[in-house]
């Protein structure tokens, strides 16, 4: 079943390959979305895809790269409305 989910992370996951880690991460488990820092030092992600492989994949952002600090991940679930076509790092 397709779902959708927004995530923002917490912690040290700027400056450490964090979005590169889960562009990479969503491109393995075939998920649509994107990846991109904020100005407050989190990281926010959209996602589309199946389900098990989106709990993949907040699984991957909950361990970060090497030389991340993840200190939280908040994530909102809600309804797949294919909003994107690929996964990008904005």
């Amino acid at each position: 079943m397709k779902k959708y989910f927004h995530a923002y992370i917490s912690g040290i996951v700027q400056g450490v390959g964090f979005r590169y880690f889960a562009y990479k991460w969503a491109k393995r488990l075939g998920i649509s979305g994107y990846v991109r820092n904020l100005r407050d030092g989190r990281v926010e992600v959209e996602a589309e895809g199946e389900e098990e492989a989106l709990k993949e994949l907040i699984k991957k952002l909950e361990e970060g790269p090497l030389g991340a600090i993840v200190e939280r991940v908040d994530v909102n679930w809600g309804e797949y409305g294919n909003r994107f076509v690929d996964f990008e790092i904005r």
